[in-house]
Formats: C-alpha cells, structure tokens, sequence
C-alpha cells in the first residue's frame, strides 16, 4: 500500500494477482423478455477484462508490475471500439472519493513481412519512436453516481493519446454532456452506431485540458512502463477536484460535472468507477491495471 496515497476509508484494494476482484465488462441493459437484440448498438461487443501475465512474443512473459498478472482491457481492431471494466459498488456517505491505479498502454505489436507499416500518422521509426505510438487513442477513468433521490451524474477524466489519423494530442479530456443511458434509447432520445464513443458519442462534447502531457511509451509496443494514476472527487458537492498522472497533478475544481436532467429509479447511492481504452486507429488497444485502490473520507 506504501505505492498508493489512499484516503482514510479504504473501500477496495484490488491486487490482480488474486483474480478480478469484481471488475467486470461495462454490459448494457436489456429488456424483461432477456433479448439481447434490445441491447444499444454503441454498447455491444465492448469485450470484458481479463488476467493477463503480459505476454509478448519478443520478450515471453513480462508479468505485473508486481507479482504475475494484470488486469487486461482489449479493444478489438476496429475504430472506434472499446474495451471497458467496472467495479460496481455503493456509497455509505458523501464526501471526498478517490480511486488510484497503476496502469500502462500500448498498442498490438505487428510483425514480419514486407506489408508491416513503419510509419502512421506522426511517427515514423527512427530507432528511438515507433509508429505504434500514433496507433493508440484513449484511455479513460470515470464514475457512474446516483443518489438524493435519482440524481446521476459521471466524473469522467480521459487521456486522449492520438486521433484517428494517428496525429499526437497527448491531451487530458472532458465531456461537458452526461453519457447516453439505455433509458433514452428506449425513450427515442438517442441512437447511436455501433462503436461509436458511449461516454459521449459526439466529438463536440469534448473538451481539452490544460497543456498536453506526454507518457512514457518507451519505443516499441513491447516494453511496458507502470503509470501512477490518482483521481480524486467530491460525491457530496457532486464535483471533480484533483486528476494526477505521475508527476504532473491538475486542478479539476473547474471541469464540469453535468448531471441528467431527469431523475433515475433504482440506482440510489450507486457507486461506480470504470476503466475503458478505445481505440480510434483500428489496430488493436491494450490496458493494463496492476492493481487498483478505491478509498473515501467519509
């Protein structure tokens, strides 16, 4: 626990070489009949977590960052899809909230043959980048709340790496529109494509943060570097407050939290956090989480 920086109440500790802890695939609703055709489009096929020993074929297995396995997310290779793990849990109080993390990104290794690429978007190999750097988009740390009666509302902080034409943003990211439910489909309200983004499917409501920050990716998609994540919210203000990655620690008491304007039944004192990784490139994305600390002051 001496890598963590947890508040007073430690709600989970989530070390992964003990098994998922609960982390499941972010699945979405469907109706009484059990009919899966009546699951939205942009939440199908959003693939479930997995233990992983971090094998690579250059390197065998790599292992955790401790011990053996990690938490896997994997998109599949096509743009825009998504790979996701929620921890579902429920609120006891309000106050400060804060889950911490160890994590690192990378996109599916290609290799052999003269049709490999050497070269997307911004990168080209030159010895010391990789064009596998340019082949990763986002990845992202959010909460699904509800409580004081059906009140909902997400925090939602996202690491934008490159777009879809592989140009770096290295950009912090933030929606300033609460993530369509299954409950607005049904009631005609949205509809949206397979793939498209489920936090906040359009691009118009997103918005940067600050300067970009550039990660560690370490030349080849190959070798992994653990990154310190910690993000900290209000439940009782229902507000953003402090988004740390490694050394660099952002101000969020400005970033909006929008909440849904009509009242949610059967979710009072809901506590969710979810990890996701999607890819915009169509190469296969990868996130791995060490291990996971989810604590409260209250």
């Amino acid at each position: 626990m001496s890598r963590f920086d947890p508040l007073p109440r430690i709600l989970a500790h989530d070390d992964f070489n003990s098994g998922l802890h609960g982390w499941v695939e972010l699945g979405g609703n469907y109706n009484g009949r059990g009919d899966y055709d009546s699951l939205d489009d942009h939440f199908r096929d959003f693939r479930p977590p997995q233990l992983s020993s971090c094998d690579f074929f250059d390197v065998g297995t790599h292992g955790a960052m401790s011990g053996t396995y990690a938490m896997k997310l994997a998109t599949r290779p096509y743009p825009g899809h998504t790979a996701t793990a929620i921890r579902r849990l429920t609120m006891s109080g309000r106050g400060l909230l804060q889950i911490e993390a160890y994590l690192a990104f990378k996109t599916e290794a290609t290799v052999g043959g003269e049709d490999t690429e050497n070269d997307f978007g911004d990168m080209a190999w030159d010895g010391n980048q990789h064009p596998s750097e340019a082949q990763f988009g986002a990845f992202t740390v959010a909460t699904d709340l509800c409580g004081d009666g059906g009140l909902r509302y997400h925090n939602v902080a996202r690491y934008q790496n490159a777009d879809a034409d592989g140009r770096l943003t290295r950009q912090w990211m933030y929606p300033v529109v609460p993530e369509p439910t299954p409950r607005e489909h049904f009631q005609g309200k949205v509809d949206y494509p397979y793939a498209a983004d489920f936090t906040a499917p359009d691009p118009n409501d997103w918005r940067t943060f600050g300067e970009p920050q550039e990660l560690c990716v370490n030349e080849v998609p190959t070798k992994v570097n653990w990154h310190y994540l910690r993000f900290l919210i209000n439940t009782e203000t229902r507000s953003n407050v402090e988004v740390q990655l490694n050394d660099r620690v952002m101000d969020w008491t400005g970033v909006p939290v929008p909440p849904y304007e009509d009242r949610y039944g059967s979710l009072e004192n809901l506590l969710n956090f979810y990890f996701s990784v999607r890819t915009l490139s169509g190469k296969r994305n990868f996130l791995f989480l060490d291990s996971v600390v989810i604590s409260a002051d209250w």
